[in-house]
């Protein structure tokens, strides 16, 4: 099935031809011949959508929808009101009264099936987010959103003639707060930053289907495609209406431009837009907080991870090898000891940003824990990342840390590297286990210094494990350390 639709109607030929249409299009029905039974139908059956009549024996359609909005499970499902006759005047109040969509006897099947699905998938989208932002809130990362509503930036494009679309932008700037600009269809695909929230669509009262070539134009573009899309077509133009709404457009206007009509379209698609662009803003916010280091703002272990294994297979398809660094800082509990936490992360932080002030903008740089980091290098050969490892090293050295106190705290910093080579087929695991039994070897050896992993052999007596290991340096590296 498509959707799970209750149909709330008092008459039982109203109920079984709606149903026999819906049914034909693979859509779940359920029925209730009151308001009351409909909100008790509500908790048994979970409906995706209501259509209601506004006729009801026990309640008018907008006391109906008034009462879906309180209700537990109604507050955001998308209702239809269908109308006895057109009356501007019902049509308004029912839309006011929390109804997505009004529609008059006889029903336009064509617009009604375009308009359900319009309103199932906004509602599956809108369903998506909030319940990533339930999650959020449930481990503590969402905040409560601000009550303040800044005006929308709305944008007018006319497929009728200027005279007409300049009356119809004149009074909506009466009846609206939000900033109301007219856009030429010709120029509406053009960059703005920031790009319109609504954008309000007006066929001309001829054959009509000029704006509809802009519809998927504007929901497929990366600035325009979260902007709320309100078509405005007139009666005559129902494959038009119905088309629109199948090529992505959030709402419409079937019977022209009813100003009173569009300016609460308007309100209602600004809102909407305004919490999906909340609700997205901290999904990508949570996927931050879960991909980097609260204290240093630096990638962590979660994220370095698929980063390695993507940039090993890269390597091993363009034959280039790569590095991995793992740096740690020196007596780092001694600085906590001596100065306190605080000072501890002053240099936690300022660690972080000296390797982002001197490294490259390709390369990665993670916080593996404590005072841990990970450095991943593509494209570098092993005389490249150990003279990197180097000028790392001696910028921690050569300038002290400024404490939150005032005080200056000097630390240094043992690094091991390992460089991967696409001929070795290892694995990025394999490499930092390398990288640390270099940065071992490093602090085994007194500190502040550079180790290559391809310069160290770990010192075991047969049958023992010892605890730390201790490793010894062979070649260029322990004359060098001999030297110094």
């Amino acid at each position: 099935m498509t959707g799970r639709i209750l149909i709330v109607d008092s008459v039982p030929t109203n109920r079984i031809v709606l149903r026999v249409k819906l049914a034909t299009a693979f859509y779940d029905v359920m029925q209730a011949a009151t308001g009351k039974s409909a909100l008790v139908a509500l908790k048994r059956h979970r409906p995706d959508l209501v259509i209601a009549s506004s006729n009801l024996p026990d309640m008018t359609g907008q006391a109906f929808c008034a009462a879906l909005r309180r209700h537990a499970v109604g507050s955001r499902l998308p209702v239809i009101l269908i109308l006895g006759e057109d009356l501007p005047e019902e049509r308004l109040a029912a839309l006011a009264a929390g109804a997505d969509d009004v529609l008059s006897r006889p029903v336009d099947d064509l617009v009604l099936l375009a308009r359900l699905r319009s309103l199932l998938r906004a509602r599956d989208a809108e369903s998506e987010l909030e319940l990533r932002e339930d999650t959020r809130r449930a481990l503590g990362l969402a905040e409560p959103p601000s009550d303040f509503a800044p005006p929308a930036r709305v944008a007018l494009v006319p497929a009728c003639g200027r005279d007409e679309a300049h009356r119809i932008l004149e009074a909506l700037r009466e009846a609206l707060p939000d900033r109301i600009d007219l856009i030429e269809p010709d120029d509406v695909l053009r960059d703005r930053n920031p790009a319109p929230d609504v954008f309000v669509l007006l066929e001309s009262g001829g054959q009509g289907g000029e704006g509809l070539a802009l519809l998927p134009q504007l929901r497929s573009r990366t600035d325009t495609r979260h902007s709320a899309l309100i078509y405005v077509a007139y009666p005559h133009q129902r494959r038009e209406a119905a088309a629109a709404l199948d090529m992505g457009a959030n709402d419409l206007l079937a019977n022209g431009p009813d100003i009173a009509e569009l300016a609460l379209r308007i309100r209602k698609q600004a809102a909407r837009k305004r919490t999906a662009d909340r609700l997205r803003a901290n999904m990508r916010d949570g996927l931050r907080a879960a991909l980097t280091d609260p204290l240093t703002g630096l990638y962590n272990r979660r994220y370095a991870l698929p980063h390695m294994h993507r940039l090993a297979e890269r390597s091993l398809g363009r034959g280039r090898s790569y590095a991995l660094l793992v740096a740690d800082l020196d007596h780092f509990k001694r600085v906590n000891d001596l100065y306190g936490h605080s000072a501890g992360d002053a240099v936690l932080v300022e660690l972080a940003e000296r390797l982002r002030n001197n490294l490259r903008a390709a390369d990665l740089i993670a916080r593996l824990g404590g005072e841990e980091f990970l450095i991943v290098m593509p494209d570098a050969s092993r005389e490249a990342a150990k003279r990197t490892a180097e000028r790392l090293c001696a910028v921690m050295t050569e300038q002290p840390v400024l404490l939150p106190d005032g005080a200056e705290v000097r630390v240094t910093l043992s690094i091991g590297v390992a460089v991967g080579h696409p001929s070795d087929g290892e694995s990025p695991e394999s490499l930092i286990d390398k990288a640390d039994r270099a940065l071992y070897g490093a602090k085994s050896q007194g500190r502040n210094m550079v180790v290559m992993a391809d310069t160290v052999t770990r010192l075991v007596a047969p049958g023992t494990t010892p605890l730390p290991p201790t490793y010894a340096l062979e070649g260029d590296e322990a004359r060098r350390k001999a030297q110094g």
